[in-house]
């Protein structure tokens, strides 16, 4: 049975892991760098009011070469225009989260004008399922889901949608216990708080550890982790980006128990498209996630630069200590979950077979779809060289 360390010391362990050889860092030129939901019909107008409102940014061409102002060449320039205005939602708000960060960031450091991509982002509530949706009738192009696991369970419900870049293969959900809890057994007869469900991962590791699942009293709670330090639950669910950061902060000492420890697959930071526009554009969705991971790449060596461009939008109150934290602890979980030799972002059906199985185990669905039917590794793939991503003129 895997050990388990107090929070402080697994965290600062995931915060500071290293980044893997197969780096996707490429040579970077001087840049001048110039979180109640709403009804998914709301969001939508905002977004059609925006998309209207927003003018186009047409540069002369010239007939052989570069583009004006941008990397690439005048053909290739022209294309990525004729998609238009491409509208990105993020997960929430602007959380610098990975699937989110690091799109900020690329508008911000002019990745997206230096592909001739007019991107625009809009602040999404934290109801994935309805960004999906608005994704799948056409009202923006792009969105993060929670992960991949989402992506799935759209699809399985006949949302149109296609994933095509995972930034981590590894759950973000963790389960926190006071110290006193040294055998997940010891949870049944006790109290677990939750957001609104117990998630599929954490369900699965309860079930690997021999856990009676329904010996334990479940209970939704707020998003105020000292529920678990006070005794009014005696486990409590969380990310690992989040409430074990605002618990270290407090001074608590808790113990996390990650699923993967236990075998136990998933992911987080899935960018999934409309498909048919995806179909009809395929070269500007590649260019989108090249500018993207070129962005990743670039916030992971300046992660508060690049907290600070999402501060900028988030306004007063954007806890920026607190976001820098979230984005060294998404950032660096996803270089470590990224096997040497593989680009960051990739897809793997093995990978999302078994993630899917977790949904199947939890009752959440009763057959995983295809992966070819949910997935679409090839806007990725074409940026990248083995797993060294290909950026204009480097």
């Amino acid at each position: 049975m895997p050990t388990h360390t107090p929070f402080a010391t697994r965290v600062s362990r995931a915060a500071g892991a290293p980044r893997t050889a197969r780096s996707t860092r490429t040579a970077r030129r001087l840049l001048d760098p110039r979180r109640s939901v709403p009804a998914a019909a709301g969001l939508a107008s905002l977004l059609l009011l925006s998309a209207c409102s927003s003018a186009s940014e047409a540069a002369d061409a010239t007939q052989t070469g570069t583009a004006s102002g941008s990397e690439i060449s005048a053909e290739r320039c022209e294309a990525n225009r004729a998609a238009g205005t491409i509208t990105y939602i993020t997960g929430y708000q602007y959380q610098s989260s990975a699937g989110i960060l690091e799109a900020v960031a690329a508008e911000k450091l002019g990745y997206f004008d230096d592909l001739c991509l007019d991107v625009q982002i809009q602040p999404g509530t934290g109801d994935t399922s309805a960004n999906a949706q608005l994704v799948a009738a056409g009202t923006a192009q792009v969105t993060s889901l929670g992960n991949e696991a989402e992506v799935l369970k759209a699809v399985a419900g006949g949302v149109d949608i296609t994933g095509v870049l995972t930034w981590a293969h590894v759950p973000i959900a963790t389960l926190m216990t006071g110290t006193d809890i040294t055998d997940l057994t010891q949870l049944e007869g006790k109290t677990l708080g939750h957001k609104g469900s117990l998630p599929a991962p954490l369900r699965a590791m309860l079930v690997e550890e021999g856990v009676d699942v329904d010996a334990i009293t479940q209970v939704e709670v707020g998003y105020d982790p000292s529920v678990l330090p006070r005794g009014q639950v005696q486990a409590l669910t969380g990310y690992k980006s989040n409430e074990p950061l605002l618990l270290e902060d407090m001074g608590e000492d808790v113990t996390l128990w990650n699923p993967e420890d236990y075998g136990v697959a998933g992911s987080f930071g899935a960018l999934a498209v409309n498909p048919t526009f995806a179909a009809t554009y395929p070269q500007a969705v590649s260019d989108y996630l090249r500018a993207v991971v070129h962005a990743f790449d670039y916030c992971t060596d300046n992660g508060a630069e690049c907290v600070g461009y999402a501060a900028e939008l988030g306004g007063s109150g954007y806890d920026v200590a607190h976001n820098e934290k979230v984005w060294a602890t998404e950032a660096g979980l996803a270089a470590s979950s990224t096997p040497e030799g593989s680009p960051l972002g990739f897809l793997d059906a093995d990978l999302t077979a078994a993630e899917g199985q977790t949904l199947v185990d939890s009752g959440e669905l009763t057959e995983v779809p295809a992966f070819a039917d949910a997935f679409d590794p090839s806007y990725l793939e074409v940026i990248y060289d083995g797993a060294e991503l290909q950026w204009p003129g480097e």
